[in-house]
């Protein structure tokens, strides 16, 4: 063994982050060493909290450290919009690009037979029951085109398309295969307003 054993340790835990190989790994440890013990001390409590207190949102599945999150709590936001994607970063892309002002509905997932994954294993019974509720609700699916994307799509749409509701999907401007959370803010602004709908 080449490093100390609490170095390589540390070096281990870094090469759990996704993208994060060998090299990075030795490079985000060094770096800690130069890092005074406070900073230290305040990356340490950052993680810890962050593990312990982040949750998903009762109303949307959105990640937060509130009761309810602060999207689905704030009364400026369009609440008969709902944006309906596969995870909470494709929120933070969405926020990032700023003009959309709506809410979400974060599905936690994509239905994927292949890899056991049916409708009941995700959050749509949730998004069902929050547009019942709505009067004239506008449901854009903002998921990505591959096959488990555009199987999640249909069977939301055969469901949606009982209620009164008016459905909507990004533009196919996003490549094929793109995921949400790595698109740029002009790519996935440009997308949002030009939606097509799918359904009413």
């Amino acid at each position: 063994m080449i490093y100390p054993t609490c170095l390589s340790n540390l070096i281990n835990c870094y090469k759990k982050l996704p993208g994060v190989g060998e090299k990075s790994a030795e490079r985000y440890s060094l770096s800690v060493l130069g890092m005074s013990d406070e900073d230290v001390n305040n990356f340490a409590a950052a993680l810890i909290e962050s593990k312990n207190n982040l949750h998903q949102c009762p109303v949307c599945g959105h990640i937060t450290d509130s009761e309810i999150c602060s999207i689905c709590s704030d009364e400026g936001r369009n609440k008969n919009i709902i944006c309906v994607l596969e995870d909470y970063k494709s929120v933070f892309a969405f926020e990032k690009a700023g003009n959309y002002d709506g809410v979400y509905h974060v599905l936690n997932g994509l239905i994927s037979p292949i890899d056991d994954i049916n409708p009941e294993d995700i959050n749509i019974a949730s998004l069902l029951q929050r547009v019942e509720k709505l009067k004239n609700p506008e449901v854009i699916i903002a998921l990505k085109s591959t096959v488990e994307g555009d199987t999640t799509t249909l069977y939301l749409q055969k469901k949606l398309e009982k209620m009164n509701v008016s459905i909507s999907r990004l533009s196919y401007g996003i490549p094929m295969g793109a995921e949400i959370d790595f698109l740029d803010e002009i790519t996935l602004d440009r997308a949002l307003n030009d939606r097509k709908k799918i359904s009413k």
